[in-house]
């Protein structure tokens, strides 16, 4: 017999969700390693640069480019260029926003993320959200001024980094939903890669700045592995369960990011940011469990 949409929907295989705990927990590690770089004098745009030189040949390796040829093929260089260096951007910024925020609250922005995908949907993708949704939308808005509180002399040049990191990650994630159609996922995987690596080289020169230690060299070399797993972790997660089913998960990687904060850099966050952590996380779990809900009303409805 088969199962009903509903309880195909609420099935999450435990494989899946173990996938994104583990790639939460590598995102937390590569955060933290950029933190630490930056604190030691390592140029940002450098360490980003390097990490995705680094998850350029993991995924040559990983998606064994040498017998695939849907890696290379692409439809649109421009677009894939463009989404690239949308990905980076996040990355870079992220970086910058680590060398003056905690690790708790960066990741607290982050998670503002979904609700910034939901609104521009509608525009860019024809994907529009309801009421409820919109409500949601500004209850995580809250949350960030709650995290960040402009006006109050805690709103700095960091809380900027990391909103432009939130924003360049939404456009990525929009552009992915644009191009998955037309695009390859082996593809889009190697090009969001290579697009910095290659636009980026010229100005590698001023501001390439070289570790001073082994310890140094080895967590800039990690970072790569890191991120390059750490997504070939989701995409084998998402291959086995729904995004929107794995969605809450993924707010896990807050225990994490706090975790290292405090046993790497001694940070604890204070009741603003863990308020407005809380306010954004609530929020993005109810815009989850809206979408899941339309979900299955509209597979009721095809279903008669």
């Amino acid at each position: 017999m088969n199962k009903s949409p509903a309880t195909q929907e609420t099935a999450t295989p435990v494989p899946a969700i173990l996938l994104v705990f583990s790639a939460g927990l590598l995102f937390s590690f590569l955060d933290a390693s950029a933190k630490y770089l930056g604190s030691v004098g390592l140029a940002s745009p450098f360490i980003a640069w390097t990490r995705f030189a680094i998850h350029v040949l993991l995924a040559l390796v990983l998606l064994r480019a040498w017998s695939s040829p849907a890696v290379f093929r692409v439809n649109s260089m421009p677009r894939q260029l463009l989404r690239g260096m949308f990905l980076f951007g996040s990355t870079f910024f992220n970086f910058l926003a680590l060398q003056t925020l905690q690790l708790a609250e960066t990741v607290s922005i982050f998670f503002f993320a979904p609700m910034v995908i939901t609104a521009i949907a509608g525009p860019l993708l024809g994907e529009w959200a309801g009421w409820r949704r919109w409500i949601a939308i500004l209850v995580g808005f809250a949350g960030v001024v709650v995290v960040t509180r402009p006006g109050m002399g805690v709103f700095g040049i960091g809380h900027v980094y990391a909103l432009c990191a939130m924003a360049s990650y939404c456009l990525y994630v929009i552009m992915t939903r644009h191009m998955s159609r037309q695009e390859t996922a082996e593809s889009m995987i190697f090009y969001s890669a290579l697009a910095p690596v290659v636009l980026m080289a010229p100005t590698l020169p001023f501001y390439a700045s070289m570790p001073q230690d082994g310890v140094q060299w080895a967590v800039l070399l990690s970072m790569g592995v890191l991120g390059g797993i750490g997504h070939w972790l989701l995409i084998k997660a998402y291959r086995i369960a729904t995004t929107t089913a794995l969605a809450p998960y993924a707010y896990l990687q807050l225990v994490w990011m706090v975790s290292l904060g405090y046993l790497i850099f001694g940070d604890l966050p204070d009741h603003w940011t863990i308020g407005g952590a809380l306010i954004i996380v609530s929020s993005g779990l109810y815009i989850v469990h809206r979408e899941r809900q339309l979900r299955l009303r509209d597979a009721a409805l095809s279903n008669h």
